[in-house]
């Protein structure tokens, strides 16, 4: 991983720019994206993720229920050249999930990992980046709802995922359409990659746990 530095005008100092996927997705400033589902028929299908001009900067394409069987995820660009894959590590009760740069071979090594902190209840995901910088984020928060902070060891956020506002109308969409706001300095290939992680371990269905079904964010 690349350590690039980064000006923050607010905090009059440099922050370091984390490069975990590719470099070419470090933003200077602020960058929204809109993320909309591609099939609205099951939980876990594809996405595709659009700058402010309409371009598309991201897309998982799935199809149909049977891809969340296969536990392998292939994030790519607007070309579909593959970035990342994300895994689902088996067995694990944490539901935790592996990224391997591009597209993934046997015996490669992952770059990071994601976990819940918890097997049940609300909780927040841990994640691990693998580069020998003991690099941590913590994401917090009700994916399900749209509703997510992503942060770093000394609290500061990186990436935030929110319900989308129709600027026009100033309605709120429902929840196949919303924002991943990535801020300066931070990998937006990676945060994309964490979108998909959240969507396979929460969407909208509960967890399993044995013979019990426990919503992810709901406590008793």
């Amino acid at each position: 991983m690349e350590l690039v530095e980064e000006t923050n005008p607010k905090e009059g100092k440099k922050m370091g720019g984390r490069i975990v996927v590719d470099k070419a997705y470090l933003y200077e400033e602020d960058k929204p994206l809109t993320v909309c589902k591609t099939s609205l028929f099951y939980t876990g299908d594809g996405f595709a993720a659009y700058d402010c001009h309409g371009d598309i900067i991201f897309r998982v394409d799935s199809y149909g229920p049977d891809t969340r069987d296969n536990d392998e995820i292939v994030l790519m660009d607007a070309t579909g050249k593959c970035l990342l894959t994300v895994k689902r590590k088996r067995p694990t009760l944490h539901q935790r999930w592996e990224g391997f740069l591009g597209e993934r071979s046997d015996g490669q090594k992952p770059i990071f990992s994601v976990r819940r902190s918890s097997i049940i209840g609300r909780c927040t995901m841990e994640i691990d980046v693998y580069d020998g910088t003991g690099e941590e984020y913590i994401i917090d928060g009700d994916f399900s709802q749209r509703s997510c902070l992503i942060y770093d060891t000394e609290k500061r956020t990186v990436a935030e995922i929110k319900r989308k506002v129709d600027a026009s109308t100033n309605v709120m969409l429902g929840r196949d359409v919303f924002t991943l706001e990535i801020k300066p300095g931070f990998d937006g290939a990676f945060a994309m990659g964490l979108v998909v992680v959240l969507d396979q371990i929460n969407g909208d269905d509960p967890v399993e746990i044995g013979d019990e079904q426990v919503h992810p964010f709901v406590e008793d």
